[in-house]
């Protein structure tokens, strides 16, 4: 048998070498994972800060002033300075208190979230933090931290409350989250640091972003119709609805205000008495992908609701039925948020 030459020994006990480094960085994350505790939400929806969910470490002035009292401590010492060691002993005391205080700022404290309408796509969404301080205690210095490092001071007065608005980007359709809400003090002095992590399941329905423009299905007479003839004049019927601009259509029929939103060039129909319908339909929308169908369902739904018709959204696996009304506009817009994922 060929004897193994040293280099060919040298993967496996590479490989060998480097499974408990792993091991231990994943272990090492697992833990410090479980110490950074969240405040669990009650029955109520509300979070309340205890004793075992609140984070204290000292800032640079608290690292700061520990050296300067290490300095003088050491002098005192040296020296037999006894008023220097009154001195010292006198701050180390006031930073103690200090760190107390700074921690009794969060306890008791009572945060509850609450979240806005929904938005489209790319828009920001808006969630209220409500807090409450149930005890007869100011809190003062309260801050909560939001999106990208940004930082949102409370004051409460005992036994008040104070709301703040977070805003979250939305970068796709669906359900967003607002997850982790961190609140931080360093009252009074400023020579520690405390926090902790609010637990939230506050979430907004994120609809799909609205295609400039969508041409709306031609409509359909309901069965009870009084009249089936074509356009009339605009001053006799009803409007209808827009729809995509046709060579030889009237100047008088252009929705000025679509073009002036960059929407093109949509002319408004009118259909007298009749009691038109609209069938949104996915498999007829032209469209290259399903996020680019999605829009364009989302400007047609839009512009039904605008247009005060009956309409129906037929997705795959689910149909919405005719009907009219902002609730069904907010139903259909739902549908297309959740298209492909699990319903709310």
């Amino acid at each position: 048998m060929a004897r193994q030459r040293p280099d060919d020994r040298r993967p496996v006990a590479r490989s060998a070498s480097t499974r408990p480094q792993r091991w231990g960085i994943a272990r090492l994350k697992a833990r410090l994972a479980a110490m950074m505790r969240r405040v669990p939400l009650a029955r109520d929806g509300t979070a309340r800060v205890g004793q075992r969910y609140i984070f204290i470490l000292p800032t640079g002035t608290g690292l700061m002033l520990t050296v300067v009292l290490l300095v003088t401590l050491a002098g005192s010492l040296n020296y037999q300075n006894n008023l220097g060691l009154l001195f010292t002993f006198i701050l180390a005391s006031a930073a103690v208190v200090s760190m107390h205080q700074t921690w009794l700022n969060l306890l008791g404290l009572e945060v509850w979230a609450s979240a806005g309408p929904g938005v489209f796509a790319g828009d920001e969404a808006e969630f209220t933090i409500t807090l409450r301080d149930p005890s007869q205690r100011d809190r003062t210095d309260l801050r909560l931290r939001g999106w990208v490092g940004r930082v949102h001071p409370v004051a409460l007065a005992a036994g008040a409350q104070d709301r703040v608005t977070l805003t979250v980007p939305s970068e796709r359709r669906g359900r967003l989250t607002l997850g982790t809400v961190p609140i931080e003090t360093e009252f009074p002095l400023g020579l520690f640091r405390a926090w902790c992590l609010i637990d939230s399941d506050a979430s907004i329905i994120v609809f799909p972003r609205p295609a400039p423009v969508a041409p709306l299905p031609p409509p359909a007479a309901s069965a009870g119709s009084a009249r089936a003839q074509g356009d009339r004049g605009e001053g006799a019927d009803d409007f209808i609805g827009p729809r995509s601009y046709r060579p030889g259509d009237s100047p008088r029929r252009l929705d000025w205000k679509a073009l002036a939103r960059e929407r093109g060039l949509v002319v408004k129909q009118f259909g007298g008495d009749r009691a038109e319908e609209l069938w949104l339909d996915w498999d007829q929308v032209d469209a290259a992908d399903t996020e680019t169908r999605l829009s364009r369902l989302c400007r047609q739904v839009l512009d039904a609701a605008e247009a005060h018709v009956r309409f129906s959204l037929r997705l795959p696996g689910r149909t919405l039925p005719l009907d009219s009304g902002d609730a069904h506009r907010l139903r259909c817009l739902e549908a297309l948020a959740t298209f492909g994922q699990d319903p709310l």
